[in-house]
C-alpha cells in the first residue's frame, strides 16, 4: 500500500519573500523540488531571467516575479492585494529583510525606522492581509525567518536585534490565535550564514574566530542547509507544530 508522502507539496503555491540570493533563493528552490509553484518577491527581483526563476522553472514548477520594496507601506498593501487577487495562497515564507551595522549611541532614527519597517511591521501586516484568506480556506503555513538574536543581543545591531525578537514573539502570538482555525505559523532562526548579510563578520577576522569557535558543527551555514525545515514547516508533516522558533545554527545555541 502506498503511503502518501507527509512533504509533498505538489499543487500548493508559496510566496517567498527575499527569494532573489541568499536564504530566499535556497527556501524558494527547496520548495520547488518540494512540488510547490512559486511567487518569488524582492525589492531588486528581475522581472523575468533571475536565477530563482531559472531554478524554479529548471524543476517543472511555475514562477512568478514581483517587485517590492518593504520600506514603503503602501507597496506592501499593494503586493498584498496581488496576491490576494492571485489565488488562494497556502504558504507564505517572510524572508525579506535588512540589517543595519552601527553601534547603539549612534543609531540613527532613520536606521531604526527603516529596519523596524522592512523585518516587522512589512511581514505582520502581509501575514495579515493574506492570513485572513488562509483563515477563511480552514489551512495554511506562514513561516518567519527569525534569527539568533531573537535569542541574544548582537553586537551593533539593535534595530535588527530588536526586530527579530519581535518576529519571534509574532510567531507565537499568530500562532495561539490562528492554530484552532488550521493555519500554522512557526519561524526559523537561522545561525550564522555565510550570505550577504554577515559579509561583514566573515571579513572581520576576530569575529569570525570567535564565531567559529562557538558553533560546534565547525563551519558557517550554507543557504541551503535550511532546506529542510523550510519544507517541513511547509509541509502537512508539520500540522501540529505551532509557534515554534526552530533554530538551524550549527549548535550555537546548544553550547
Amino acid at each position: 500500500m502506498n503511503t502518501p508522502n507527509p512533504f509533498d507539496l505538489s499543487g500548493k503555491t508559496a510566496v517567498v519573500t527575499g527569494a532573489r540570493r541568499g536564504i530566499g533563493l535556497a527556501m524558494a528552490i527547496a520548495l520547488a523540488e518540494a512540488g510547490a509553484d512559486i511567487i518569488g518577491v524582492s525589492a531588486t527581483l528581475e522581472s523575468s531571467g533571475s536565477r530563482v526563476e531559472k531554478e524554479v522553472t529548471a524543476l517543472g514548477r511555475r514562477f512568478t516575479a514581483m517587485s517590492t520594496d518593504f520600506a514603503d507601506r503602501a507597496a506592501v498593501y499593494e503586493l498584498a492585494a496581488y496576491l490576494r487577487a492571485a489565488g488562494p495562497i497556502d504558504i507564505l515564507v517572510n524572508n525579506g529583510g535588512t540589517i543595519a551595522r552601527t553601534p547603539a549611541a549612534q543609531h540613527p532614527d532613520e536606521m531604526w525606522d527603516h529596519v523596524i519597517q522592512v523585518n516587522l511591521s512589512s511581514q505582520f501586516v502581509l501575514s495579515r492581509e493574506i492570513g485572513q484568506h488562509m483563515l477563511e480556506n480552514g489551512r495554511g503555513k506562514i513561516i518567519f525567518t527569525a534569527s539568533l538574536l531573537s535569542f541574544q543581543g548582537g553586537i551593533n545591531v539593535p534595530g535588527y536585534t530588536a526586530s527579530k525578537s519581535a518576529i519571534a514573539g509574532l510567531t507565537k502570538a499568530l500562532a495561539n490565535e490562528w492554530a484552532p482555525q488550521g493555519v500554522n505559523v512557526n519561524a526559523i532562526a537561522p545561525g550564522y550564514i555565510a550570505t550577504d548579510n554577515t559579509q561583514a563578520l566573515q571579513d572581520d577576522p576576530d569575529r569570525e574566530r570567535g564565531i567559529l569557535e562557538r558553533i560546534p558543527a565547525a563551519r558557517w551555514g550554507r543557504p541551503e542547509d535550511l532546506a529542510g525545515a523550510t519544507v517541513f514547516l511547509a509541509s502537512p508533516a508539520s500540522d501540529y507544530v505551532h509557534g515554534v522558533v526552530l533554530p538551524v545554527d550549527g549548535g550555537w545555541l546548544g553550547r
